[in-house]
C-alpha cells in the first residue's frame, strides 16, 4: 500500500496562495538608510500588481539594538512568505547579505535595484 506524499509547509503555502488567487509577493530588503528608495520601490512594485512586504521603519540605535533580534526574525518571515526578494540600494551590509543568503537558501529569486551590489557578483 502506498501513502500519499506529504507536502512541505512551503508547498502548502504556495498551494494556498494559488487557491486564494494572491498576486505575486515581493519582500524588499536593504539597509534602512535606503528607506526613501524602498518606499519608491514599494510604489513601483504595487503599481505592477504585486503585494509588497518590507521593513516598516528605521529605528534609532538604542531602539534598534533592543529590537534587532525580533525585527530580524520578522523580516525572515516576510522573506519566507514572499515569492521573490528585491534588494534596494547600492550598498549591501552584513544584515542584508544574510537576508540575501537566506532567500537564496530557500530558492527565492533575488533582484537588485543595483545589480553591482550583489555579493555573489551578479549571479
Amino acid at each position: 500500500m502506498s501513502y500519499p506524499q506529504q507536502r512541505t509547509p512551503e508547498e502548502q503555502l504556495a498551494a494556498a496562495k494559488q487557491l486564494l488567487g494572491l498576486p505575486h509577493i515581493v519582500a524588499i530588503c536593504g539597509s534602512t538608510r535606503f528607506m526613501a528608495e524602498m518606499n519608491e520601490a514599494d510604489v513601483r512594485e504595487t503599481e505592477a500588481g504585486r503585494i509588497v512586504v518590507k521593513p516598516s521603519c528605521g529605528l534609532g540605535s538604542a531602539e534598534a539594538a533592543a529590537l534587532k533580534p525580533r525585527l530580524d526574525a520578522l523580516h525572515r518571515a516576510k522573506i519566507r512568505l514572499a515569492d521573490e526578494v528585491l534588494v534596494v540600494g547600492d550598498y549591501v551590509g552584513d544584515s542584508t547579505r544574510a537576508e540575501i543568503f537566506y532567500a537564496r537558501s530557500l530558492g527565492k529569486p533575488v533582484r537588485f535595484t543595483h545589480p553591482e551590489a550583489d555579493p555573489a557578483g551578479g549571479a
